[in-house]
């Protein structure tokens, strides 16, 4: 029966032998949280995001700019001319010059190279508007990016936690294999004395394999638990090992301060879209303006055909020998587009109440959750003030069921009743102390600023 216990003990050090091969200093969870922060692609997701926006602020400020417009171009075609009215459209090319009378197929060449120079001087606020649409893009982007690395933090630190824990529950339940392993030895030289009825062998031997079991899903649960670890910190799971030095104690006994859920990453992600709502809103309320624009153009044009119809053949035309400039100012209001504009400013101001209304939800929601951390917090601390007593207890009870066996005033039974209830006490108070940093995480999470629970569970 000492084949059961060789199973375990080479699994054990097989694992921490994994750790140590590797080569890597054990982390604590702030440095955890820091290879998250660098490795995790969800961070570099928004701080191109980022860049994105700040692009956008360049171009917005393009806005303020000139705008140049150059066109060069050659072309062979006839020249027929009516007289009349022919609607906008983008379909027949224009015709320049005098009406010819003439309705024949014969071509020439005809060349024109110019720039057209427009540059708004005022805007009643628009570009500005503009800009401030693209800051507030910016600025959005920014508090999505500490919203990003909050929750990275928080998941990195609680992933870090649970397979802590599935750690100390695996040696925990270790230790109730090795007892259970101890029992049976015990009894089957025993019985094979002729001392024990076999039944009582047969009984030990379940107990163990119960306790391998129970062994097995913890192995298992910590193995799911370094997985989700590494999937945060960016390393292999046979390169991950934990130091928890400072979680070996309960966290000292501190105020919690009041909550302010403005502060939380959350909340000011929220703000900003807020504030970039209400951007938009003012944009679209200057929209609604006349365009003044400050205009130059020169050009040149050359024709291979003269006023009278006649063609003159080879080249001409080829060069654009014919200049003209002018300097003007051109007004546009765009008369048409203000139920248009009215549509979409109560669109945008719908918009802006809702994003307002969401902010009030989430405010309630951290709320919500801080409460429910701290009682969490709370309950934990008294869990793990209590742990003790119950292994004490389990222990005492152990020791007395196994001297009563061994006394032929017990059964096996009550024997392998008190050693699973001690596995579970040892299991219990692993747990519990971890739970305590399990809620100060909690608690520091809903505040919005985890650096406190960092700086203790680190030190």
């Amino acid at each position: 029966m000492k084949t059961g216990k060789c199973r375990v003990r080479p699994l054990v050090l097989a694992v921490a032998a994994a750790g140590l091969a590797a080569g890597q200093q054990p982390l604590t969870v702030g440095q955890a949280i820091q290879r998250a922060l660098k490795n995790y692609p969800s961070v570099r997701v928004s701080q191109e995001q980022i860049n994105a926006a700040a692009a956008g602020i360049r171009l917005a400020r393009t806005a303020y700019l000139p705008h140049a417009d150059a066109l060069a171009q050659v072309n062979r075609g006839t020249r027929n001319n009516v007289f009349g009215m022919l609607l906008p459209q983008s379909t027949i090319p224009s015709m320049s010059g005098p009406v010819l009378g003439t309705n024949n197929f014969g071509t020439a060449w005809g060349t024109a190279i110019g720039v057209l120079v427009s540059w708004e001087p005022f805007d009643f606020g628009l570009r500005r508007a503009n800009l401030a649409v693209a800051g507030a893009l910016e600025a959005e982007s920014e508090a999505a990016l500490k919203r990003t690395e909050y929750e990275i933090a928080v998941a990195t630190a609680d992933a870090f936690l649970t397979f802590a824990a599935a750690q100390d529950a695996v040696r925990a339940a270790q230790a109730g294999v090795d007892r259970a392993g101890v029992l049976l030895r015990t009894i089957t030289a025993q019985v094979n004395a002729q001392l024990r009825p076999g039944a009582d062998a047969s009984r030990a031997d379940a107990e163990l394999a119960a306790a391998r079991t129970q062994w097995i899903q913890g192995q298992q649960a910590a193995d799911v638990a370094r997985a989700t670890l590494c999937q945060f910190v960016g390393m292999e799971p046979g390169q991950v090992t934990l130091d928890v030095s400072a979680m070996r104690q309960m966290p000292p006994e501190q105020e919690i301060p009041a909550l302010d859920p403005a502060k939380n990453p959350v909340a000011l992600e929220q703000h900003a879209a807020i504030e970039e709502t209400l951007a938009r809103l003012r944009a679209l309320e200057r929209s609604y303006f006349p365009r003044f624009y400050l205009q130059g153009s020169a050009y040149a044009r050359g024709t291979g055909a003269e006023t009278s119809g006649k063609i003159l053949g080879g080249l001409n035309g080829l060069a654009p020998n014919t200049q003209n400039y002018a300097l003007g100012f051109t007004v546009t209001f765009p008369i048409s587009d203000l139920p248009s504009v009215r549509a979409r400013e109560a669109a945008q101001s719908a918009t802006v109440r809702a994003q307002q209304a969401r902010s009030e939800q989430i405010a309630t929601d951290l709320r919500a959750q801080w409460n429910r951390a701290v009682a969490m917090w709370s309950g934990a601390r008294r869990i793990a003030a209590n742990t003790p007593t119950q292994v004490a207890a389990a222990r005492a009870t152990t020791e007395q069921a196994t001297a009563r066996y061994e006394a032929g005033l017990g059964t096996i039974a009550e024997v392998a009743e008190a050693q699973r209830l001690l596995t579970q006490a040892e299991i219990d108070d692993a747990l519990a102390r971890l739970a305590v940093w399990r809620g100060l995480l909690g608690v520091a999470a809903a505040a919005g600023d985890i650096q406190p629970f960092v700086a203790e569970a680190g030190r």
